[in-house]
């Protein structure tokens, strides 16, 4: 599914073929970010002793971004913490990545031909 690419010497490939590609890349993403945030839960709950729902609104608030909620009264919920915010930093970046590659792709194939053309 994935890693499929058009070289510069091939034609572009056709929208529909781009859209079940681009489909697959969405969903890859959301499986990480899903994986991410369930990480960051169970970290949450057991390091920090936070109920469910605490843990999810911490981790989803943490990966995004938009730092922490609560604060971190143990010594292990702070070392989690910090690691699991570097970690977000790397997923958050490599989430984009993965989303925005077949993009990224079908505009630079488009602008080489476009190029090669004129």
């Amino acid at each position: 599914m994935l890693m499929n690419w058009e070289n510069k010497k091939q034609k572009l490939a056709p929208f529909s073929k781009f859209l079940k590609r681009l489909t697959g890349y969405v969903l890859f993403a959301i499986l990480l970010i899903l994986i991410s945030v369930g990480i960051g839960m169970v970290g949450y709950h057991y390091f920090a002793q936070l109920d469910w729902i605490d843990s999810l609104y911490m981790a989803s608030m943490i990966l995004t971004g938009m730092g922490p909620t609560i604060e971190m009264k143990s010594d292990s919920s702070k070392l989690f913490s910090s690691i699991y915010a570097l970690y977000s930093g790397v997923a958050f970046l490599s989430i984009c990545a993965v989303f925005f590659t077949p993009i990224i792709h079908r505009f630079l194939h488009k602008l080489h031909i476009d190029n090669d053309e004129s």
